[in-house]
Order: C-alpha cells, then sequence, then structure tokens
C-alpha cells in the first residue's frame, strides 16, 4: 500500500499527460488526422514499398518509384528484430500526433524527477517544454521525426544524469534504452545537437570533478555512458549501418563530380556554406523567444477584417471575400529567413523564471545550462555571426553535413524550462535568505520589463518594420498596401509586447506574494501552471490548431488519380513516368502512382541529382530517353494534367556497339551529352579490369525484361555472340548483385549511374536482386544487443529481490 502511495502521484501525472495531449489535438477522438505535408510527401514516397508489404507479406529494400531508383531504409523500412522499435510504438500509444506531445510530456518530466526535483515541479516543466511553441509547430507541418528525436532527448539527459549521480544497473538501463530510443527516432540533426549539448555537460562536470578532487568518479562515469551508447548503438544496428551506406551514396555523400553544371568547382565536402545558413535565425530575431510577434510571427499570419492590410485590400477593387481570405494569410514576418511558420516562442513566463534562475541557480547546472543556451543562439544566427558558423562547418565533425542551423534553437527549447523551474526549485529553499529572493525578484523584473519597455516606447526609431520579400509587393501591390502592412506589424508587434508585459506582471506579483507569505507553495505552483497554458497555449493555437485536421480518408489518400494517371496505369509494362506539372525533384505525387522519375527526399541519390542538375533541369531529351521515361505528365491550361507518351525511350535494357571508357566522374557526366547513348555505353576506367570489350553488337541479338519487382528483375537474353548491355536501372552497389543462369556475374557503372554488364553469347536468364548484406549483419548485431539488454534488466531484477531478502 505504502508503495502503491508512492506511486500514485506520478501515475495521475501521467493520466495528466495524456488528457492535455488529446485536449490539445482534441480532433483525433472524432478519427480525424493532422494534414501534415511533409507526411504527404513521405506517404507519396512511401508507397511501392508498403503496397509490396501488404500483398507479398515480405519486406522490400528498394523502391523504383523515386528518383529512378533509390534504397527504402530511409522511407520506412521495416528492419529484423528491431525490438527498439516495438518498444517505441509502445510508448507512442495515442494517436498522432498526440503521442508526440505526450513524449514531450513523459521525458521531460522523467528528467527533471532524475535531477531530484519534486513531482509537482517536474510537471510544471513538462508543461512549459511540450507547449513550446516551435515543439508544437514541427508536428503541425509534419517534421514527426524531428520532433520524436527532440521528445527523447530530456530522456537521455536523464539517464547520463543519474550515471554522474548514482552508477547503478537502473541508471545504465536508463541511458542504454533512451541512447537506443533517440537513435530510433532517426533524426541524426537533432542527435547532433544533442551531442553538443552531452560535451557542454560533460566539461561543465568535469570541471567540478577537478575542483572536488573526484577526477576518477567522473572517469568511471564516463566509461559506464561509453559502454551504454555502445549497447544502444549495437540496438539500432540496422538502421545506423544501412543509413551509413545510402548517405555516402546520396546527396550527403561524394559523387566524385568536382565540378558544377557550369563549370565552376563544387565544395569540396558537405554542403555550401550558402545551403547551411539559408536559414538563418536573425540577431533581433532571437527575441520572439520572449514576445512571440516580434518579427511579425509567420509568413502567414492571420490579422482578421480589422486590419490595415483588410482595409488596403478593399480600396484595391478586391471584394470583402476576397479581402477576408488575403488578411487570413497577411505576410506579417519581417525577419531574415526565407520561410517561417511561426515563431520560436519559448513563453515570457517562462524566460523570466529563466532569468530568475540565473541569481539564484549555482555551480555546474548553472554553467552546463547557460553554455548551451548561449553556443545554440550564436550558432543559429548563421550567416549573420558568420565567424563561428564558419569555425563550426571548417573544424567540428560532421556540422557541414547538416542545414537548416537555426533548428539548433531546439537546446534552448530544452535549457531554457530547466533552468526556469530550478529558478523555482531555489526560490521555494530554505537555504538561501529572502533578501537575496527579493533582490533576484527585483533585477530579473528591472531587466525583463526594462527590455519590453525600451522596445514598446522606442520601436519606430530602432526598427523599420520593412522585410527582405517587400519588394514583390511594392511592385504588385503598391505603395498604400505596404504602408498598410507594416502599420500592421507595428500592431501586432506593439500587442505581443504588452502581452508579454502583463505576464512578466503576473510572474513578479506571485513570487512577491510567496516571499511576502501571502501565497502558499502550492497556490504558486499551481498559479504557474495556469500562466503557462495562458502563455503557451494561445500563440500554440495560432498555427497548429482544428482546422488544420481533415478526415482520415484524405491522408490516408492524399493524392487522387487525375485522368492521366489513368490513361498511364493502363500500360502493364515497367517504365519510368517524368511529371512535369510540378516540380518534379520535390514532390512525391508522381511516386504514388508511378515508378517516378522525381521525388521528395532530404538526401536524394547524389548521382541522379548530379544528372538532374547537369541535364534533366534542361529537358534533355536523350538522357531521359536513357532513364527510360516512357511518359509526361504535363500541364495544360485548363489545370488538368495531361499524359505525353515519349515514343523515343530506350527501354529496360539495350545492347550497345562499343565501349568509351573515361578516366573520371567529370568526364563521364560531361561525355554523355555528345554521345549516342543507345549505341556507346560511357564507362570509368576504375571499371576496367571488370569489362571484357570482346564483343560486338548483332543486329539479331535480343534482351527484354521478363519479371519485374522492386527488388528482384529478370531479364531474357539471347544472342550468337558475347554482347555489352546497359539496363535503365541505377547502379547501386553494395546491395544489388547480378546472377547469369543463377550464376554470380559482375556488373558495373555505365553513363554516369546505370548498370551494364557482359554477357556472354546464347541464350541466358539475367536476374538483379537487391540483396543488401547490412540487413543481416545489422539484424544480427541488434538480435545480440537485445539479448544482453534482457540479461542485464534480468540481474537487476535479481539483485533487487536478493537484497530484499
Amino acid at each position: 500500500m505504502d508503495q502503491f502511495k508512492k506511486f500514485l502521484p506520478h501515475l495521475l501525472v501521467l493520466a495528466g499527460f495524456v488528457i492535455l495531449s488529446l485536449f490539445y489535438f482534441s480532433p483525433v477522438l472524432q478519427g480525424k488526422q493532422i494534414f501534415q505535408s511533409d507526411i504527404v510527401q513521405y506517404i507519396g514516397m512511401s508507397k511501392q514499398q508498403n503496397d509490396f508489404r501488404e500483398q507479398t507479406g515480405e519486406e522490400t529494400y528498394w523502391t523504383d518509384a523515386a528518383f529512378g531508383g533509390m534504397p527504402t531504409f530511409q522511407l520506412g523500412a521495416k528492419f529484423p528484430h528491431n525490438y527498439v522499435k516495438s518498444l517505441d510504438l509502445a510508448l507512442r500509444f495515442l494517436p498522432r500526433p498526440a503521442d508526440y506531445l505526450f513524449l514531450y510530456f513523459i521525458g521531460f518530466y522523467i528528467l527533471l524527477l532524475c535531477m531530484r526535483l519534486n513531482w509537482k515541479l517536474a510537471f510544471l516543466g513538462s508543461l512549459a517544454f511540450g507547449f513550446s511553441t516551435y515543439l508544437i509547430i514541427i508536428l503541425g507541418v509534419g517534421h514527426n521525426a524531428k520532433a520524436h528525436a527532440i521528445a527523447y532527448m530530456p530522456l537521455v539527459l536523464a539517464g547520463i544524469i543519474a550515471v554522474f549521480r548514482n552508477r547503478n544497473i537502473w541508471s545504465f538501463l536508463l541511458l542504454t534504452v533512451a541512447m537506443a530510443l533517440e537513435i530510433q527516432a532517426n533524426h541524426f540533426q537533432m542527435t547532433y545537437y544533442l551531442l553538443l549539448l552531452v560535451v557542454i555537460l560533460g566539461i561543465a562536470y568535469l570541471v567540478d570533478a577537478f575542483r572536488k578532487g573526484m577526477i576518477p568518479n567522473f572517469f568511471k562515469s564516463i566509461g559506464v555512458m561509453v559502454v551504454a551508447v555502445v549497447i544502444a548503438i549495437a540496438a539500432n544496428a540496422t538502421l545506423l549501418l544501412s543509413t551509413q551506406e545510402y548517405t555516402a551514396h546520396s546527396t550527403r555523400g561524394k559523387t566524385g563530380l568536382t565540378i558544377n553544371p557550369d563549370g565552376t568547382t563544387k565544395e569540396a565536402s558537405g554542403l555550401s556554406f550558402d545551403y547551411i545558413t539559408q536559414y538563418s535565425y536573425g540577431i533581433w530575431e532571437s527575441f520572439d523567444l520572449f514576445i512571440p510577434r516580434f518579427m511579425g510571427g509567420g509568413n502567414s499570419e492571420n490579422v482578421g477584417t480589422d486590419s490595415n492590410i483588410y482595409n488596403a485590400i478593399i480600396k484595391m477593387g478586391a471584394s470583402p471575400a476576397q479581402a477576408t481570405d488575403f488578411a487570413k494569410n497577411a505576410p506579417l514576418y519581417w525577419g531574415d529567413q526565407p520561410i517561417v511558420a511561426a515563431p520560436a516562442y519559448i513563453g515570457a513566463s517562462v524566460i523570466f523564471l529563466f532569468i530568475f534562475a540565473l541569481f539564484l541557480v549555482r555551480g555546474r547546472l548553472k554553467w552546463w545550462i547557460v553554455g548551451a543556451s548561449i553556443l545554440a543562439l550564436m550558432l543559429s544566427w548563421g550567416k549573420n555571426f558568420s565567424f563561428l558558423t564558419e569555425f563550426f562547418i571548417e573544424y567540428v565533425p560532421l556540422y557541414n553535413k547538416f542545414r537548416a542551423i537555426s533548428s539548433i534553437q531546439v537546446i534552448i527549447e530544452l535549457c531554457v524550462p530547466l533552468m526556469a523551474i530550478f529558478g523555482l526549485s531555489r526560490l521555494f529553499s530554505e537555504k538561501l535568505q529572502k533578501e537575496e529572493k527579493l533582490d533576484a525578484l527585483k533585477w530579473t523584473g528591472i531587466i525583463t520589463g526594462g527590455i519590453l519597455l525600451l522596445f514598446l516606447l522606442f520601436k519606430s526609431i530602432l526598427f523599420d518594420f520593412a522585410g527582405a520579400s517587400d519588394s514583390y509587393y511594392r511592385e504588385n501591390f503598391g505603395l498604400d498596401f505596404m504602408r498598410a502592412l507594416k502599420d500592421d506589424r507595428k500592431a501586432v508587434f506593439t500587442n505581443d509586447i504588452l502581452r508579454s508585459l502583463l505576464l512578466v506582471g503576473f510572474a513578479v506579483a506571485g513570487i512577491w506574494a510567496y516571499l511576502n507569505n501571502k501565497l502558499k507553495k502550492d497556490f504558486l505552483i499551481a498559479g504557474f501552471a495556469i500562466l503557462f497554458l495562458a502563455d503557451l497555449l494561445p500563440v500554440d493555437f495560432r498555427y497548429v490548431n482544428k482546422e488544420d485536421f481533415v478526415n482520415a480518408r484524405v491522408m490516408n489518400q492524399p493524392y487522387q488519380q487525375t485522368q492521366a494517371d489513368a490513361q498511364i496505369l493502363q500500360d502493364n509494362s515497367h517504365y519510368r513516368v517524368f511529371d512535369v506539372s510540378g516540380d518534379p525533384f520535390n514532390s512525391g505525387r508522381a511516386s504514388y502512382f508511378h515508378n517516378a522519375l522525381g521525388g521528395y527526399h532530404a538526401a536524394k541519390p547524389g548521382r541522379m541529382q548530379d544528372i538532374y542538375d547537369f541535364y534533366i533541369s534542361q529537358n534533355d531529351m536523350d538522357i531521359l530517353n536513357m532513364l527510360n521515361v516512357k511518359y509526361f505528365i504535363i500541364p495544360t491550361q485548363d489545370g488538368a494534367p495531361q499524359a505525353q507518351q515519349n515514343p523515343e525511350a530506350f527501354g529496360n535494357a539495350w545492347l550497345v556497339n562499343k565501349i568509351q571508357w573515361v578516366p573520371d566522374a567529370n568526364t563521364a557526366i560531361q561525355s554523355l551529352k555528345e554521345t549516342d547513348l543507345q549505341k556507346v555505353a560511357v564507362v570509368e576506367s576504375d571499371f576496367k579490369p571488370e569489362v571484357s570489350e570482346n564483343f560486338s553488337k548483332e543486329n539479331t541479338a535480343s534482351i527484354q525484361l521478363e519479371t519485374y519487382q522492386p527488388d528482384h528483375l529478370t531479364y531474357r537474353f539471347q544472342a550468337d555472340s558475347p554482347q555489352f548491355a546497359v539496363f535503365s536501372e541505377t547502379y547501386y552497389q553494395p546491395g544489388w548483385n547480378a546472377y547469369i543462369d543463377g550464376n554470380p556475374a559482375s556488373h558495373v557503372r555505365v553513363d554516369y549511374l546505370l548498370r551494364g554488364m557482359n554477357i556472354p553469347a546464347g541464350d541466358h536468364t539475367i536476374e538483379f536482386k537487391f540483396e543488401p548484406a547490412v540487413i543481416q549483419t545489422g539484424g544480427t548485431i541488434t538480435m545480440i544487443s537485445a539479448i544482453l539488454i534482457g540479461l542485464i534488466l534480468l540481474g537487476g531484477i535479481g539483485l533487487k529481490l536478493k537484497k530484499r531478502r
């Protein structure tokens, strides 16, 4: 009974998290689903493999529905012995996206409990973290993997701190499982940022250990953590090995190409500086964390019918309905980034407590939280703080592999509420004098209130409220519209400053009342819980609300078949479709219905991207023919896309007259333009040992595709003399294996990205099978790690029972 009473508060908290998650995303209770643009693209990209799994009961690790063919490793492939994924699914038992919000809450709650705060403060901190606007926004747009990884960050920190506090089996298992879940979330950019945070935390603990003469204990804890992380990595071996393998062949790896289409030199490695820093947070924009629409909010804000913009549109001759629609999507954002869905608002009340904590919290906790927050903020500025960004890109391993660097602010979104709750904890501590707490309250009020009043009184002097895209609106809508736009930007700026002032005032009043014995501790905690919700929820609901939910059918079948699709699907042969009715290399629509040449993915196949940049973007028909593009989907004036057949497509395979040897990738891709690709195969010299030139094209020779599955293609070949065949399939090695009459055969890369092989005279069956070794290797490692974790768990239970006896 005593144990039940001990756990009852935690059970009530868990129930509260479930209720809050379902409350915010209440349409899920009606069977609706949130419309997430990125997930719509993912559904299109993954449909072929999902259909294959449903029809055959087997898993295919290759899809022909995107970019001419690519692995499904990063498209939701199901790996064998993936027990970590099973645990993750058990934790995410709520309907999406309420499941991710629940993970935000529970992870942060466990972190604060591991840091020895009571359940009430832990619950309060979870509200501040879970409802942070950025964390809600990414759920609205469909960045599920990012949200997933962020949700497990606090759990990993909980495991690390638990190991530092007590090196026992339970802290070890917590870190192991948390790290395994973090890796399983499969968003390596977020995990990388977590690593930066952990490094700063480790430095703070190392300095503290040095001062206390506890260096041996520190390194013993590090040793335990290393073992835990190694096991967590092993538990995700298949995911990591397959990702590493594909990365080398993707736009994140090296294709061997060192030139751009215009002849200039490509970046030596990683992504370019401009690409990495495209989404750089403005320095002034940082105040969005404190004032939600400091820079206008997002690119599409609802300013209502009583706005200056609405009146300006009416004066331009628009109908009330047209003006209303425009006012619902007003371009209020005037910051440095090209696109912003919403501000990364943390909460004025939470920021207030964070600053308050700076006066009361001391030691390693303060310095790793503050240090990590400052570093993350400066790195989020990107090109606006270029010397630090350039240093990290040049010298910090892997930093140049990630773009959208403003998202490093997730560290701030974790650290600020963490520090804020510890500030409140110190307020309740009897070790500090009342005068010290009052002094901290005074200075916090002066700092936060002073900043807000400064912006309120001098806004017209400090800012011009002009945005980077204003030239477009000036040219197309005129100066009167621009004046109205700036007036509305000033209006929301002023309103949100007043809003933050009011929230700061409530926070000051609450703490002052507590310090003067006019308000009890529990009432103050409850008051801050209400204040956090009143602060964050209205801002969250501006950007993610019931209007974002649709009937489940809309998400389950996000693309509707057009007449063009139906016409193409009548052809049962194997071919590719190039959809130019939209942006073909940034859309999953064609992949939903066809074997598409385009697609949507953050890491496209590297050589296909090169071919697109050099030729496909210029509508080079020889290249499209080589890739077996039999149909185009083209736009028409009436808006209905039309199917257009291409009779010149080379087909699934063809026999060439000769080999043209080239020394490297640069020459290979350039040679495609001047080569008759139906007669000549362009082969890089690295493959010379695997290619025989002892062949001669004969008119009666033939090769045809007989059977097709995404991961298994069978061809029938007949010739009286040796031939060299080119296949309109992507070369991907390791993974694809070739067989002639069931016997392993060599095949090489030709025409920069296709497959080619020598075939002896006679009648032969040629097969290509996708048999990635990483799946078997990774599955074995994963199974062993799961057994090891199970044995450690049983050992811990055994020791616990033995101790009780």
